[in-house]
């Protein structure tokens, strides 16, 4: 039929299509390359595990980023997953908090790991595997384990600066390494005025607990915080802020303080040796600590005469008694000697002190001592606890200070002078002073500027 049709067709017509099939027919009877081009021979064909560079178009822009467990690579209009090798495959990540009790090996137990792979992690190459030998409650590890089941990476935060790393290496053994952030120091200003007491102003003007401690301890020599703070006394506190990106981790050091009690200054100035000394170089750092415990309050003042609470008469009162609860520590106001550590029904238990320069401490009423008769001690020594033994009516100390045999105002008597800061700084010191002197005075005229808003 088909035929029929194409003769009763017009010659041209027939010319035409018999030249269009004719055409069509050479180009499907020659090939335009060999049969087997479009094969892939054994050498070319892709590997498994291996990895292959992509060729990619220039004007496309690539992010790679690169955590710990993978590598991901984002394209503008296209994502490509490839293979990774078995060193940047995924980790499965786990938490362990250590416990009270715990050591190393019991946590891994915990986390199924075994006894060799505890001993193996604890033994990694580089020196700060020994850190993991000492850990603490509390402490976090973050554990990365690999598709076989291996504890292939270990992040052990030793501090808010200090990361400890250690990780599986190919050939099976573990290596370890310690990454130390930078740290950020900024200086920090405060101050108070005394309303109630000390410790509430402090913590007022921003400082913590043991900020409040260490500036009483650097004017510790010169003021009896226990009797001789007054309600307007004032102080201004030159001190570090510390950050690790941008987080604030802290506080540092005390840099500079004054301290204003009863319109009567003292100014500490911290020098590079760690030491403090006033603006003209004399150490703070006296012979004798003006009060040897940590008081809550006093009970009774240094004067010449008081009614004794439990003898019910009138007697001389020759020491300072410091009024605190039971198991206070109590510590040497200087160097010296142990001349007395024993009990009677009159003192409790008592500690007697010989100094140097004719100068003699006592400390009454113990709950208990600490030290013995013969015992040298140094300023700052714990020589007993606070209690209420012997002729006491409440928990306190009661302390005595003695000069070639005369009882002396333990807050008042003038102690000997202390050291300057050695001539070989003296210029660099008095530089730092200056500076110190003009941030303190800032301090000071900024507390004024708000008392009279």
């Amino acid at each position: 039929m088909i035929k029929k049709f194409y003769l009763q067709l017009p010659k041209q017509h027939r010319v035409i299509i018999s030249s269009f099939s004719i055409i069509v027919l050479l180009l499907l009877l020659i090939p335009s390359e060999k049969a087997t081009a479009s094969r892939q021979s054994t050498d070319s064909s892709l590997e498994i595990g291996k990895r292959y560079a992509l060729a990619l178009p220039e004007d496309q822009d690539i992010t790679l980023d690169t955590p710990t467990s993978n590598i991901e690579q984002s394209i503008k209009k296209e994502s490509i997953t490839a293979s990774i090798s078995n060193d940047d495959e995924t980790l499965t990540w786990q938490k362990a908090k250590v416990r009270s009790g715990d050591s190393l090996a019991k946590v891994f137990k915990r986390l199924g790991y075994s006894a060799r792979t505890t001993y193996d992690v604890s033994s990694a190459e580089g020196k700060y595997s020994k850190l993991l030998k000492k850990i603490n409650v509390g402490d976090v590890f973050q554990i990365g384990q690999n598709a076989t089941g291996e504890l292939a990476a270990l992040t052990y935060p030793l501090s808010k600066t200090e990361t400890l790393y250690v990780k599986l290496l190919d050939d099976g053994s573990y290596q370890s390494s310690k990454e130390t952030k930078t740290v950020e120091i900024r200086e920090t200003i405060a101050h108070g005025v005394i309303k109630s007491n000390f410790w509430n102003a402090g913590i007022e003007s921003g400082l913590n607990d043991g900020q409040i401690i260490n500036l009483a301890n650097i004017f510790g020599w010169d003021i009896d915080f226990a009797l001789d703070i007054r309600e307007g006394d004032s102080f201004h506190v030159v001190f570090e802020n510390r950050y690790v990106d941008g987080d604030h981790i802290g506080t540092g050091k005390i840099l500079a303080a004054e301290f204003i009690n009863k319109d009567d200054p003292f100014q500490a100035i911290r020098f590079t040796d760690g030491e403090y000394y006033s603006p003209d170089g004399r150490s703070m750092r006296k012979a004798f600590l003006r009060a040897p415990v940590n008081f809550r309050y006093i009970s009774s003042n240094f004067k010449p005469k008081r009614f004794h609470p439990i003898q019910k008469r009138w007697k001389a009162h020759r020491g300072t008694d410091y009024r605190a609860n039971k198991g206070t520590p109590v510590v040497a106001a200087g160097n010296g000697k142990v001349t007395h550590s024993t009990y009677n029904k009159y003192n409790g238990n008592y500690v007697f002190i010989q100094h140097g320069n004719g100068i003699v401490t006592k400390y009454l009423h113990f709950s208990k001592r600490k030290v013995k008769k013969g015992q040298r001690v140094k300023q700052g020594d714990v020589i007993g606890y606070v209690g209420s033994t012997g002729m006491s009516e409440a928990s306190h100390l009661h302390y005595e200070f003695l000069l070639n045999g005369v009882h002396r105002n333990p807050r008042t008597v003038k102690l000997p002078d202390a050291k300057p800061i050695n001539k070989k700084y003296a210029a660099e010191f008095s530089a730092l002073s200056s500076q110190r002197l003009m941030e303190l005075s800032g301090s000071r005229q900024a507390l004024l500027a708000m008392q009279t808003h």
